[in-house]
């Protein structure tokens, strides 16, 4: 742990009067874009496999947790050791089948005694917790998995694929009726339902989009390169049937 603890003493050094000028003006607010930045810096290190830029991009949030309990330590509200001392204590008390006498021998039975926890903490909904600024297809994720815990939820995946199916219908009738906001609602259902689709396969929508996305662009950048290899010509001036050839010989490549 000694490593952990020079980080804390580099950090609260970077804050005194003869320290860092950018470092000490920083608060909550001013920090919570790099917070963000840094957790998709994880995700993407975890999908390129890098453990080398796992470790610096994990080293790199753990700064931003560091700094935020030196400015809670400066104003007398809390230190690094409360940060840590109060997910210890949550752990255990929302692990008793581990810490305590209750059994829970598979996942499912876990998930359910965790919502009986939180509902004996006081929470009034299964669907408190779930963080507003989460991306909508992760928040879509997390709020199907709470009310799946309090058995709403279809019994399979045909029941969420009928839905798909239903939704996408739903949305045809409110684009030939040229109904804008009804087809912006129907589009929201069409996305949900496909979440839902999502968690039935056990694959992760967010991450499954975006590793879309980063084909999408790979691709398109191999197409640019193709349109640069023959000078005379921009790519704003190629047909889209000549395009589109190029973007299936770079799904070939």
């Amino acid at each position: 742990m000694k490593a952990f603890y020079d980080l804390i003493d580099v950090m609260s050094r970077l804050r005194e009067k003869d320290g860092c000028p950018w470092d000490r003006e920083q608060n909550h607010e001013t920090l919570k874009p790099y917070l963000v930045e840094e957790t998709y810096e994880v995700l993407e290190a975890i999908d390129k496999k890098d453990d080398t830029l796992l470790m610096e991009e994990l080293g790199d949030l753990l700064l931003q947790i560091v700094f935020h309990a030196q400015i809670g330590k400066e104003e007398g509200r809390f230190t690094i050791d409360d940060v840590a001392g109060t997910i210890v204590k949550k752990l255990k008390r929302r692990h008793p089948h581990v810490f305590g006498e209750v059994k829970a021998d598979t996942p499912d039975q876990v998930l359910e005694n965790w919502e009986k926890i939180k509902k004996n903490e006081g929470k009034k909904s299964v669907l408190e917790g779930v963080p507003k600024g989460l991306p909508a297809l992760l928040k879509a994720r997390r709020v199907q998995e709470k009310v799946k815990r309090v058995g709403f939820d279809w019994e399979d995946i045909d029941g969420a694929m009928h839905k798909v199916s239903e939704e996408v219908k739903e949305l045809s009738d409110a684009l030939a009726c040229g109904d804008e906001e009804h087809a912006k609602e129907e589009f929201g259902d069409v996305l949900f339902s496909l979440v839902n689709v999502s968690r039935f396969l056990g694959i992760d929508a967010e991450d499954s989009l975006r590793k879309t996305i980063n084909k999408v662009i790979e691709r398109f950048k191999y197409l640019e390169k193709k349109v640069a290899e023959k000078p005379g010509k921009s790519i704003e001036q190629y047909t889209l049937d000549e395009l589109d050839r190029l973007w299936e010989s770079a799904k070939d490549e």
